[in-house]
C-alpha cells in the first residue's frame, strides 16, 4: 500500500517541504530559483500521481487520504515562508489569507461530508483555481530574482488575487452543499454519490 507508485509520489510532495522551507534561509539567487523548482516539482507529483493512480489501477484509501493532505500542506508552507519573509506583503497578504482559510473550510467540510457518505466532484473551475495558484506561488518563489526584463513579482501577485477570487467562487460551491446537509431533515443519501479515485483531487 505505501510503496505503489502513486502513494510514494504523494510523499514526496509531503518530504519535499523542510527542503523547500530551508531555500529561504540562504541568500543569492540560486536560493530562489531552487524554491521555484522545487515546488514546481512537487505541484507536478500532484497530477502524476492521480494519472498513475487511474492508469495502473492502483488507488488506495490512504491515497484518498493523504493526497489532499499534501497539497494543502505544500501551499501553506510556501505561502507561510513568503509571508514571513516579505516576499508577499501588504495587502496582498489578505490574499494568502483567504486561500489558507478556503483551504481549511474545505477539509473540514469534506470530512464532514466524507462521514455522510457524499462525495463532491472536482469541478473545471476548482482545477483553474490550483493551476493559477501553483503558477502565481512559483513566480513569487523566484521574486527579485527573476530576469530583469520579466515583471516576475507583478506576474506572481497578480495571480495569487486571481487564484484568491476563485478560492472564494469554489468554497462557496463546497459550502453550499455542506449547509444543504446541515439543514434540519436532511436526509442522508441512500448510495454514496460517484467520488473521484485515488489521487482525484476535489480542490
Amino acid at each position: 500500500m505505501w510503496t505503489n507508485l502513486p502513494n510514494l509520489l504523494t510523499l514526496s510532495r509531503i518530504a519535499v517541504i523542510p527542503v523547500l522551507v530551508a531555500t529561504f534561509y540562504f541568500e543569492g539567487p540560486w536560493a530562489s530559483y531552487a524554491a521555484c523548482v522545487l515546488f514546481t516539482a512537487a505541484a507536478l507529483t500532484d497530477w502524476l500521481d492521480g494519472h498513475v493512480a487511474r492508469r495502473q489501477n492502483q488507488h488506495s484509501e490512504l491515497g484518498r487520504c493523504l493526497d489532499p493532505i499534501a497539497d494543502k500542506l505544500l501551499v501553506a508552507a510556501a505561502l507561510f515562508m513568503l509571508v514571513a519573509f516579505q516576499r508577499v506583503d501588504g495587502a496582498t497578504v489578505l490574499a494568502a489569507v483567504v486561500i489558507l482559510c478556503r483551504e481549511i473550510l474545505v477539509s473540514g467540510l469534506r470530512e464532514y461530508l466524507a462521514g455522510l457518505r457524499v462525495g463532491v466532484p472536482v469541478s473545471r473551475l476548482a482545477k483553474w483555481k490550483t493551476g493559477i495558484q501553483m503558477t502565481a506561488i512559483g513566480f513569487l518563489l523566484v521574486g527579485e530574482a527573476g530576469p530583469a526584463f520579466l515583471p516576475v513579482v507583478a506576474i506572481g501577485t497578480i495571480g495569487l488575487w486571481g487564484a484568491a477570487a476563485l478560492t472564494l467562487v469554489t468554497g462557496y460551491d463546497y459550502l453550499h452543499t455542506g449547509l444543504r446537509h446541515l439543514q434540519p431533515g436532511a436526509q442522508p443519501p441512500e448510495k454514496p454519490e460517484e467520488r473521484q479515485p485515488a489521487s482525484g483531487r476535489a480542490r
